[in-house]
């Protein structure tokens, strides 16, 4: 098999893993480093690359020796337009002798990276690598490496350049080198949102009055964060006004609220305090409850019955009436709702309605193992509890007798 059928097989395994990995982001061409330095006999030079852009995860830079008159095959910009995937290129040992130069001179040198200016300059004054974030010790015609956040020390710590630092290892004539440094932008991160801001987001929605209400609001404050990503690039977000962000994370608030399910938790634990609350007798309390689910426009039509009951129980009839009505809007079949609005008729003085509802219902079930007849009685008992008492009870209690 010759060399060239190689090539194209390394090109296909490269290409067909980069497929099914892509990272979501692209080579900064525009931003890319090309040097050619000349460097003289037994010298030491320093090179620092164009500034990374915003997002920068990773770079591949590849270093090259030419003997005098030769040029440069094919540009590390023009290799990495095959390689849409960084990963890619660490993909064994195929990646990296593909990004190699297929051309390079006798010549050899040594070479270091740095991640400052100042531990770049020290090193021209004194050639040591203790302070090097990499170090190629042993001379070399030419190199290609790529470097990441998640396992290079010069991409951890780098403010946004790196410093090569070459040491020439001919005793007599000058070395051509070339430098070569593509950076790698992930889209996410180009807009601006790090680790760091990302939290600072999570960390303000926790705080909130919505987020307090929650048990878990993990999944909200997730939901409010890749919103504000999606529409604002981090510095455009922290140059809102106040009232802008605040708004912005009420909007985003309201509709995380409901896509998260958020809504449902926060509403079905208002009903239970609610309906703890009235079975300690804090009747108040318990309509306070249930009125921020109706207000909300979250009620079902059993939220309108217990806040019927609770009503009833405050001796607050009028309201009892208006309540229970629109719950049997929602449910004109619910039974609960029917009784509770004969008992507020009968405490109200409308014997007459709360007759025919009594009459009409009694031979049901308002639940499926409780009567309609045993169910009044117990509310009757619960009321006389409450300290209501009515003639008309056991008028009712005869009524269904018959």
């Amino acid at each position: 098999m010759n060399i060239q059928k190689i090539a194209l097989i390394v090109l296909s395994i490269i290409s067909f893993q980069s497929v099914f990995s892509q990272k979501d982001g692209y080579w900064d061409k525009a931003r890319a480093t090309t040097e050619e330095i000349t460097v003289s006999a037994r010298d030491r030079i320093i090179i620092k690359t164009q500034d990374f852009p915003e997002g920068t995860t990773e770079v591949v830079y590849r270093i090259t020796l030419l003997d005098k008159n030769q040029q440069m095959a094919g540009s590390l910009v023009s290799v990495l337009k095959a390689i849409p995937d960084p990963t890619g290129i660490s993909q064994g040992s195929a990646g990296a002798v593909f990004i190699v130069s297929k051309i390079s001179g006798d010549d050899k040198c040594k070479y270091a990276i740095f991640s400052s200016s100042d531990l770049a300059a020290k090193y021209k004054e004194n050639g040591k690598t203790d302070d090097a974030c990499l170090v190629q010790d042993t001379p070399v015609s030419k190199d290609a490496k790529r470097l990441s956040t998640e396992k290079s020390a010069c991409m951890k710590s780098n403010s946004g350049n790196l410093w090569f630092g070459f040491e020439s290892k001919n005793w007599i004539m000058n070395q051509k080198i070339i430098l070569e440094v593509v950076p790698w932008v992930d889209n996410k991160l180009s807009r601006g949102w790090t680790l760091e801001n990302r939290k600072a987001i999570i960390e303000q929605c926790k705080t909130s009055n919505m987020a307090q209400k929650m048990t878990n609001s993990d999944d909200f404050c997730v939901c409010i964060l890749d919103k504000i990503q999606s529409k604002y690039k981090f510095k455009e977000f922290q140059k809102l006004l106040a009232i802008e962000r605040s708004k912005a994370f009420k909007d985003f608030g309201n509709s995380c609220f409901n896509e998260t399910g958020a809504s449902n938790v926060v509403y079905n634990g208002l009903r239970k305090q609610a309906s703890d609350l009235a079975k300690q007798g804090l009747y108040g309390a318990a309509i306070a409850k249930l009125n921020a689910i109706i207000n909300n426009n979250k009620a079902t039509a059993l939220d309108y019955n217990a806040i019927g009951n609770s009503y009833i129980l405050t001796k607050q009839y009028g309201k009892a009436i208006k309540f229970l009505k629109e719950g049997e809007k929602l449910d004109d079949s619910e039974l609960l709702i029917k009784l509770n609005l004969a008992h507020a008729y009968l405490l109200n003085n409308n014997y007459s309605s709360a007759k025919a509802i009594y009459k009409e219902y009694q031979s049901q079930n308002v639940t499926d193992s409780l009567g309609w007849t045993e169910k009044v009685k117990q509310d009757f008992e619960t009321f006389k509890k409450a300290g209501i008492k009515n003639d008309d009870f056991e008028r009712v209690l005869k009524l269904m007798e018959k």
